[in-house]
């Protein structure tokens, strides 16, 4: 389960403030997958980066009682100046997982060869997001949080990461940003509307996607 209790989120950019959370209290079921929708701007990445504890409220409380994931393909969570194996060997340490384990199925995985062992700011953008989803696929979560980056790669690796997010999700939960109404049928069975700082609950997908509609219109 996570529990967002009174949370409160804001941005100040000059003497704008822009409100992500108005002190919003919900919970996320265990055992049920999520969408989270919203027009561009509502802050779903800020929300997602607030779950996974990336990012701090400015009030309130995030409270979780399973195994989260950082949001899949941030890249941005690695340290620049660090290779990927690095990197890798810091989140494995983190995580208390087995560190040849992680390297070898990540090494595996991304397909980055001699890009291992150079920083992580030379990456491309589509490197770094390789080497994210692979290392968020060798430590097993019980939530995992997924950022519009379903699809990493040329078609024959989407359909790697596919095979083995299928896997993963078999046994785990998920909260998923995306702006593809198809891909939150799919994986989702309830889903919340973001809107003016208000975190709308729906008891099934369709609800929340009549609603992002009207507010497309």
């Amino acid at each position: 389960m996570i529990q967002l209790d009174r949370v409160f989120k804001f941005y100040r950019t000059g003497k704008h403030v822009k409100i992500v959370l108005d002190h919003i209290s919900t919970v996320f079921q265990s055992g049920r997958s999520y969408g989270l929708l919203g027009v561009n701007g509502a802050g779903k990445s800020t929300t997602i980066r607030l779950i996974a504890g990336t990012e701090l409220p400015n009030a309130g409380r995030v409270r979780r009682s399973v195994r989260v994931s950082w949001p899949l393909g941030l890249a941005s969570g690695f340290h620049p100046l660090m290779t990927g194996r690095e990197n890798v060997k810091f989140a494995a340490r983190v995580y208390g997982e087995d560190v040849r384990r992680v390297i070898d199925f990540v090494e595996d995985f991304a397909e980055l060869g001699d890009y291992m062992d150079v920083p992580v700011k030379t990456y491309s953008s589509g490197m770094g997001a390789r080497l994210s989803f692979g290392l968020s696929m060798a430590i097993e979560f019980e939530c995992y949080l997924i950022d519009e980056t379903l699809s990493v790669g040329d078609a024959r690796f989407q359909a790697k990461c596919k095979r083995i997010f299928d896997r993963r999700r078999a046994n785990a939960d998920l909260i998923v940003v995306s702006h593809s109404m198809e891909t939150i049928k799919e994986y989702c069975d309830h889903a919340a509307v973001l809107v003016d700082g208000q975190l709308i609950m729906f008891p099934a997908v369709e609800g929340a996607i009549e609603a992002y509609n009207r507010l497309n219109r």
